[in-house]
């Protein structure tokens, strides 16, 4: 990918500057042909190709509430994209009154100027924020579930609330229904998506390519790493 002159470096990294003109970007995400896509938080998703060159924003977005630290967040590529170019993403969803994270997908275009057919596949319930703690991240795991962290709102103690969605890692099927094997579908009060819960705001989640653990990383607290899976 074009960048300019490294400014700065320190051994063997080197850091320089791809890209400028984005507003709050909050998430990346790399097409096998070395583009990127990247989510701006105000609502807007842009490709960067390899040459360096930045599209108008894509069209077929869902609408997303920009209150905070809510709006556009996450963005990740389905594991089969060279045959259904699906794209997930996870935004700030309001119902008028408070909001709370949803994820929905749909087909980048060909011409990747659209996302078509975009579809909510899940959203957080009860909404509960006022602008924080929207969590977020999305992983593919090794078992081809999608897992998504959401954010207590700042409403802390409702992270160990099993009726509710807020401080949780849920796990559903790539179309957003909930598998038969989660920890919690037998429980009776209990959300059938949850996978683990007691989390504050976890902002980073990423997949242990070697042996599939889930590991979390929690916005705030001191330490706050936490291998699932």
């Amino acid at each position: 990918m074009a960048n300019e002159a490294p400014v700065a470096s320190k051994g063997n990294v080197q850091v320089g500057e791809v890209v400028t003109g984005l507003d709050h970007p909050w998430s990346l995400a790399f097409l096998p042909d070395g583009s990127m896509l990247i989510t701006e938080k105000p609502g807007r998703l842009r490709l960067l190709d390899a040459q360096g060159a930045l599209s108008e924003p894509i069209g077929g977005l869902p609408q997303v509430a920009a209150i905070g630290q809510g709006g556009l967040l996450d963005v990740i590529v389905s594991p089969d994209f060279a045959n259904d170019r699906l794209i997930y993403l996870s935004y700030a969803e309001s119902n008028g009154d408070k909001a709370g994270t949803a994820v929905g997908r749909g087909r980048l275009s060909d011409d990747a100027r659209t996302l078509e057919g975009f579809t909510r596949l899940f959203t957080q319930e009860p909404k509960l924020s006022t602008g924080h703690h929207f969590g977020s991240r999305m992983v593919f795991g090794h078992d081809g579930m999608l897992y998504v962290a959401l954010g207590e709102n700042n409403q802390r103690p409702t992270s160990q609330d099993l009726d509710k969605l807020q401080g949780k890692i849920v796990r559903i099927a790539p179309d957003g229904k909930v598998p038969g094997d989660n920890p919690y579908v037998q429980h009776a009060g209990a959300r059938p998506e949850i996978w683990s819960y007691g989390h504050r705001n976890p902002q980073g989640m990423a997949l242990n390519p070697w042996n599939g653990e889930l590991w979390v990383h929690e916005h705030g607290p001191r330490g706050g790493m936490k291998s699932m899976l």
